[in-house]
């Protein structure tokens, strides 16, 4: 029994493995990641598979923080992505530029860090841990009241707090516009892991107060690393990426027809993960987020995948109103949440984002298809849920099914991986699903929406 144990541990343990960043893979990919990003190797591995090159254009329409666009770059083959959250985009465009010269980036940060030291030595304040001694709170500087109440309670103690708008300040002082985004992504990176409380599960917390942490050293040596990434990948600085922010449902609002030859992508899976939250820190203190009205804004632009993103206007649920399994999944939620007395606002949406994020999927696979080339080649990874009062969504099976009613040919789902589910401890699939699209030209009827075209497809259907 005890061997058994051991054996079926291993096997957890190399399957948790399986989504974690390889040792060869940290340059470039680590000036800064998601807790949830998915593996570089993985796109190494759909890039070979499906075929691409050097001659061909790979589009991820989810780009988050560039994981795929990163590795592209790196294999030599052009790339382009679309992410809505501002800071995971600003994130995205940094990796992708490689033309800082790494000695003056360092010695650029070098300025500004003694700027920094100078600035908090004339408060009595020291980066380094234990020396900062007989400071009032109320001298420390805050944020405007709007962004502090944007933050997780306590994600960072006053004193690193002060430190970091004190370095923000001499970064902005001393602006060079060569290595300016490079060095906030670097303060974006060691905030989070140096300076703050947080801590990262799948979900993001606050852990034990830090009184002080330092600020300034850790993002020195995050700008050193990058430094360091620089050299290492200088030949392929000028293989084309870009990544542009905007909705992965509105391609064409920045994308060219027939300019893309394939895709490999991760699109949220439908969960309670609020992908704001991972980013709220960063977001607020680099500025992207400065109040709730730009923060809800920002989540309005978001493929509606948990209940804290789902407004009353929201009509992407008429993508799939006659898809069977949606609704019935749908259906079935709110019975267990009846079922069960289950009363808050976020639980009666449930069944409603359920609908919304298959709707927000069709509608970004149709707003897709005249941006493909014919022949483009598809990689989705997405993973089965059951978030929703333990009601299993095959979100693999039910994204294949939809692609076919839009007129993609079906290849494959392929298991990349297992997870436990938080709740029921259920193994849960994730999948890459594999498509093609074969190019004819999808005609919806004169005069009808694609919506409502793509609605009548599946009532056909069923």
């Amino acid at each position: 029994m005890a061997a058994m144990s051991y054996a079926t541990a291993r096997r957890r343990e190399a399957n948790a493995d399986l989504n974690k960043l390889f040792p060869e893979d940290r340059p470039v990919h680590e000036w800064y990641r998601f807790v949830l990003s998915f593996p570089p190797h993985l796109v190494r591995q759909y890039l070979e598979r499906l075929g691409f090159d050097a001659g061909q254009r790979v589009l991820d329409p989810f780009c988050g923080t560039g994981t795929v666009l990163v590795e592209c770059k790196k294999q030599g083959i052009p790339s382009v992505g679309v992410e809505a959250n501002p800071t995971a985009h600003f994130a995205s465009r940094v990796k992708l530029d490689w033309r800082p010269d790494p000695a003056e980036l360092v010695e650029h940060a070098q300025e500004v860090a003694r700027a920094a030291e100078r600035e908090l030595a004339r408060d009595g304040i020291h980066d380094e841990l234990a020396r900062t001694v007989g400071v009032a709170e109320r001298e420390l500087r805050r944020l405007p009241a709007e962004a502090e109440r944007l933050l997780l309670t306590d994600s960072i103690s006053p004193l690193p707090l002060h430190k970091t708008l004190v370095l923000l300040e001499c970064l902005d002082r001393h602006r060079n516009e060569r290595y300016h985004h490079h060095e906030r992504l670097a303060l974006a990176k060691s905030l989070v892991l140096s300076s703050s409380n947080l801590h990262f599960g799948p979900e993001v917390g606050v852990g034990p107060p830090k009184r002080d942490a330092a600020v300034v050293a850790p993002w020195l040596d995050a700008v050193r690393a990058m430094a360091d990434d620089l050299a290492l990948v200088a030949s392929r600085r000028d293989v084309p990426a870009v990544a542009h922010h905007a909705d992965s449902r509105h391609l064409g609002a920045v994308l060219e027809p027939a300019s893309v030859d394939g895709v490999i992508t991760s699109p949220p899976y439908p969960n309670e993960k609020d992908y704001t939250r991972t980013t709220r820190l960063e977001s607020v203190l680099l500025g992207f987020v400065r109040d709730r009205a730009e923060l809800r804004a920002l989540k309005q632009r978001l493929l509606r995948s948990n209940t804290r993103n789902v407004y009353q206007a929201d009509d992407d649920d008429r993508w799939v109103a006659a898809h069977a399994e949606v609704q019935r999944i749908a259906e079935a939620i709110e019975a267990r949440r009846i079922e069960l007395g289950k009363t808050s606002g976020f639980e009666r949406l449930y069944g409603r984002v359920t609908r919304l994020y298959f709707g927000g999927m069709a509608r970004h696979l149709a707003e897709l298809r005249p941006i493909l080339r014919p022949g483009a080649r598809l990689a989705y990874v997405v993973g089965d849920q059951a978030s929703y009062l333990r009601v299993m969504i095959r979100t693999g099976q039910l994204l294949a099914d939809i692609a076919r009613m839009l007129g993609y040919e079906f290849a494959e789902i392929e298991l990349f991986r297992t997870r436990r589910a938080t709740a029921t401890r259920e193994e849960l699939r994730e999948e890459v699903v594999v498509l093609r699209w074969p190019g004819q030209r999808h005609a919806d009827p004169a005069g009808v929406s694609p919506a409502l075209a793509v609605q009548r497809a599946l009532a056909a259907l069923r």
